[in-house]
Order: C-alpha cells, then sequence, then structure tokens
C-alpha cells in the first residue's frame, strides 16, 4: 500500500492494458492510412475495380417473355380484347379467382363507373356473359 491508503495497480495489470491500448492504436491507424476514416470517402463503400471485358467476350441473355396469354374462344372475346386491353394485358383477367356472373357484372361495372372505361351497355352485357361463360368456378381450365 502506497502512503495515502490505495492500493496501486499491479504491473501485469498495467502491461495489459499497455498492450490492449497499442494494439487499438495500431489497427485505428492502419484503418486510417488505408483512407477508410478521411474525409474524402465520408459515406461511400470501398470497391473492386471491375476488371476491363475482354473484346472477343460476349454478353447477352435470352429475349423477355413479352407474350401475353391467350383467351378463350367465344362470343365477345374481341369485345374483351378490344375494351379491357386498353388498361390491362388479358392476364389480368387469368390472374382473377373464378367468379361468378354476378362477380364478373361488378368488375366491368367497376371498369366503366370508377375508372372511366366508355363501354355501351349492350357491349358490358356481351363482356360479362363471355367472362361469366369462360372464366367462373365450373368452366374455369387454367
Amino acid at each position: 500500500m502506497n502512503p495515502g491508503g490505495r492500493k496501486r495497480p499491479s504491473a501485469v495489470f498495467l502491461s495489459a492494458a499497455a498492450a490492449i491500448t497499442m494494439a487499438a492504436a495500431t489497427l485505428l491507424f492502419a484503418q486510417s492510412d488505408r483512407g477508410d476514416y478521411s474525409q474524402r470517402n465520408l459515406g461511400s463503400l470501398a470497391q473492386p475495380v471491375m476488371p476491363a471485358p475482354d473484346a472477343s467476350a460476349k454478353y447477352s441473355v435470352g429475349s423477355y417473355p413479352l407474350y401475353w396469354p391467350e383467351l378463350e374462344a367465344g362470343e365477345g372475346r374481341e369485345l374483351v380484347t378490344g375494351y379491357c386491353n386498353a388498361c390491362h394485358s388479358p392476364r389480368y383477367i387469368l390472374m382473377q379467382p373464378p367468379l361468378t356472373h354476378d362477380q364478373w357484372a361488378a368488375e366491368v361495372t367497376k371498369m366503366v363507373k370508377t375508372f372511366g372505361m366508355p363501354i355501351p351497355e349492350s357491349d358490358q352485357t356481351i363482356i360479362i356473359n363471355y367472362l361469366a361463360t369462360h372464366y367462373s368456378q365450373e368452366t374455369r381450365k387454367r
């Protein structure tokens, strides 16, 4: 004990603390020297440089499938294609669950009244009948 009554830190503790401090300082210096902690690259990520492409290299991918699925043949198909494709592809019709006649009527009414598709009432009836005939629970093939 020293004259003030306090314990003195042991030499082992002091040397361990000095070693840890030196290791941390060395690591920080190395990162700083490498440029990880500098004003010139704040907020950036280090990325490896991409190799230049070989002049004889060929890069290509196959064509993206842009086909539209075919709707079932029947009376009203051309009306559905003409009116409905103005806003969406036939795929949107095929993505719907099988709907009843009244549900298809509600969908067509929504397209006319909510979304403003100008479909005459006579064509609406044909479209609803076509959709209910080919895309109901009983008749849906897909």
